[in-house]
């Protein structure tokens, strides 16, 4: 099998990597892995797929949602199987509490296993950061944006979930400044990546949302819909610009080419199951 890959467009031509993530596996399970993250020998990282996992029926196989109606022996075997292919325990995985707010946790040690094998005790996190070795950051997604981040030099990682009002709140700047502010990261140091996700083919929205990212974005992120009334709105341009005006160059930033919504064989897509669907998962921990 293999993946529909997008071009990004013209725009995304002085990028770090716009060739594509590198399909890597182990065993049956698939999964992707960025360039320029493995170039820096200081992280274990991934992005999931569906293959792999034992999960059964709409949920097929590499679920990695607890909540979304299947079997908790399933997903827990699954988190299982994914923690082999980083090379840590389950107890190390700290899971978001995603509601697409713009909210940032802090991790450290004293959340590891928190959202897989203990209950987690904060809620509304939609971006996690750490400067703690093996710990791992986990995020989820069906469609919305995944955003990771890293300094090899000061040894910090975070991941974002950017859902539209995620970005159009601009949750990949706040992840910058919370860096060089809490951890004294510089920004020319900061590499980032804009992971698998929903194209801007595929992603049509409503006047309303446009208005907003118009108002935020101008009209470089929109063009007109499909049909009357709506947009197609570019989430991976619109992540891109927010990365740019937080400090970063191309140079800093890998955009994905791969689409949610045009993989449902290989990825999990909101739109195109229409909801029936299981949870990818993104993953960075610091060796």
């Amino acid at each position: 099998m293999e993946f529909i890959r997008k071009r990004a467009g013209g725009w995304a031509s002085d990028f770090c990597c716009t060739q594509g993530l590198l399909e890597e596996w182990k065993g049956q399970a698939l999964y992707l892995t960025f360039p320029s993250f493995t170039r820096t020998q200081a992280v274990e990282h991934l992005f999931s797929t569906r293959l792999g996992g034992v999960s059964e029926g709409i949920f097929s196989s590499m679920n990695l949602s607890y909540t979304r109606g299947d079997s908790k022996e399933a997903v827990d075997e699954n988190y299982r199987r994914i923690a082999d292919i980083l090379g840590c325990r389950v107890e190390s995985f700290v899971c978001s509490d995603q509601t697409h707010t713009t909210n940032i946790r802090k991790v450290t040690e004293g959340d590891c296993g928190k959202g897989v094998v203990i209950p987690r005790d904060y809620q509304d996190v939609d971006g996690l950061v750490t400067d703690r070795a093996g710990v791992v950051l986990a995020t989820f997604f069906a469609d919305c944006v995944p955003l990771y981040f890293l300094d090899a030099r000061r040894r910090v990682i975070g991941l974002a979930h950017a859902g539209w009002r995620g970005t159009v709140g601009r949750i990949g700047k706040k992840m910058i400044d919370m860096m060089t502010a809490e951890y004294g990261c510089k920004r020319e140091n900061i590499i980032a990546a804009i992971g698998p996700s929903i194209c801007a083919d595929c992603y049509e929205v409503s006047e309303d949302v446009a208005v907003q990212f118009e108002a935020e974005f101008g009209n470089t992120v929109l063009r007109t819909g499909k049909q009357p009334g709506k947009y197609q709105l570019d989430l991976w341009k619109a992540n891109a610009e927010v990365l740019l005006h937080a400090g970063l160059t191309p140079a800093q930033i890998e955009v994905t080419d791969i689409c949610t919504c045009c993989n449902p064989s290989l990825l999990f897509s909101h739109r195109a199951s229409k909801g029936k669907r299981g949870n990818l998962g993104a993953f960075l921990m610091l060796k």
